[in-house]
């Protein structure tokens, strides 16, 4: 029965053909036994064609050897273990070298400390104390490779000088008495720092301070310049500058709302210019795309959500994914998915990518296209323990990832590992935990 139905199936297919495509042999026929120059007008349409095929095949051939890349990559080195283990929660590395050295890499962990590295050898430099304040997060200035901000829960924002041998903060960004702070970021221009609150009794808030002059007024604090306060109902769990736009930012909070404002704008409801709604408490966000007009976020049940801001002004819809949930979407054979850590984009390959991982320290690679998400690879044997946080290096292409097991690994494409061996899972009780609330999901957006 299947030999007849393939035989069938082919003699209409050669109908199909023939019905199709004997007119077009017909019209070149007639058009090569009339004009003189047919037969080059029709090599040269056809040696177009083939340029544009071979263009296409070339496109993906590059992302496809940047998929291979990011699957290939290796332990280089890991970092030696502190005297005191902690969760690594937070990762961010300087963009410029300093003087005769190597670029650093500040870790926010666990035990309210910000830790300093050698980001090439992960050799310790420094270490950084909150005084009780639990950190929200650790940015490198872009102008500047030396200054290092984080915010703490006490309601301030500390800014360190990584020159200095002092353990003082060269600037403190205080916020007002109910603040706790437990997001934030920096503009691009280093013009403006930016932190989300928790929800105290019924306010949540988005704080701005003027960031300019820090290193001139060691020591002072500075006040805010202003509040959003009416976009969000819940705690702001995650605040992303544009990387290229100073003026424009974005918000996401365990009320499955993500605003994209300007904040060139007098007030908040014209700085307001879009609200998605990822129908889940929001984990994770950030900028993707062409000129970067594209906004993604993920959610503390493991979904996500992406979005085209360049939409926003015309019929089509700006919804270019929705995922529910990504464990059941991501096939990741004998490994599992469990948890979703974060995405970046991937400008040499015009890609977006994502984290996730096992509660074994697996690592997944992760696709995006509008058609769905996959697999690209699954880097094994670096942690033992859930991944918490990471950073991409596209100058070189590397990876650094943080852990449960207080391990700070750097992975590299086909590298050698020549450090330590590594740790066996540590049993650490954080103080800081994913907030998972409960949702309204008939939220609707306020704009489209």
């Amino acid at each position: 029965l299947s030999l007849q139905q393939d035989v069938i199936a082919g003699f209409l297919y050669a109908i199909l053909i023939l019905v199709i495509f004997h007119p077009v042999v017909d019209l070149i026929d007639n058009f090569n036994l009339t004009y003189k120059y047919a037969p080059l007008i029709i090599i040269t349409l056809l040696g177009f064609y083939l340029l544009q095929v071979a263009g296409e095949a070339g496109e993906m051939t590059a992302v496809e050897k940047v998929e291979e890349q990011l699957a290939g990559l290796r332990i280089a080195r890991r970092c030696v273990p502190s005297e005191e283990p902690s969760y690594l929660l937070d990762i961010h590395a300087s963009r410029a070298a300093q003087p005769g050295g190597s670029p650093l890499v500040a870790v926010s962990c666990s035990n309210e400390s910000l830790r300093v590295y050698d980001r090439d050898t992960l050799r310790f430099l420094r270490e950084y104390g909150a005084r009780g304040g639990v950190l929200a997060g650790v940015r490198f200035a872009h102008t500047c490779d030396s200054l290092v901000f984080s915010a703490c829960s006490q309601g301030m924002v500390k800014c360190w000088d990584v020159r200095s041998a002092t353990q003082k903060p060269v600037q403190v960004f205080s916020g007002y008495p109910s603040n706790v702070f437990i997001s934030f970021d920096i503009s691009c221009s280093d013009l403006i720092v930016c932190a989300g609150t928790e929800k105290v009794e019924k306010d949540t808030f988005l704080v701005f301070w003027d960031a300019r002059g820090v290193t001139d007024c060691a020591s002072a604090t500075k006040e805010p310049l202003g509040v959003y306060s009416e976009s969000h109902n819940d705690d702001i769990t995650k605040i992303c500058f544009h990387p290229v736009e100073p003026n424009l930012v974005v918000s996401g909070s365990t009320d499955g709302l993500v605003n994209v404002f300007d904040i060139n704008k007098d007030n908040e409801d014209d700085a307001l210019i879009s609200t998605c709604n990822s129908d889940s408490s929001v984990s994770s966000l950030g900028w993707s795309g062409e000129d970067y007009k594209q906004v993604y976020c993920m959610t503390h049940d493991e979904g996500f959500c992406w979005w085209d801001m360049a939409q926003l002004d015309t019929e089509e819809p700006i919804t270019l994914l929705h995922v529910l949930d990504v464990r059941e979407s991501v096939c990741a054979e004998n490994h599992g998915l469990h948890y979703l850590v974060g995405g970046f984009y991937h400008e040499k390959a015009e890609k977006l990518f994502l984290i996730g991982g096992t509660s074994t320290g697996d690592i997944h690679l992760i696709s995006c296209s509008t058609e769905g998400l996959s697999l690209v690879g699954t880097l094994c044997g670096g942690h033992s323990a859930t991944v918490r946080s990471f950073c991409w290096s596209p100058a070189d292409e590397s990876l650094l990832t943080g852990g449960e097991d207080a391990q700070l690994l750097l992975w590299r494409p086909g590298a050698v590992e020549r450090s330590l061996t590594k740790k066996a899972s540590l049993k650490i009780s954080s103080s800081v935990q994913k907030r998972v609330r409960v949702h309204n999901t008939s939220l609707k957006s306020r704009k489209k």
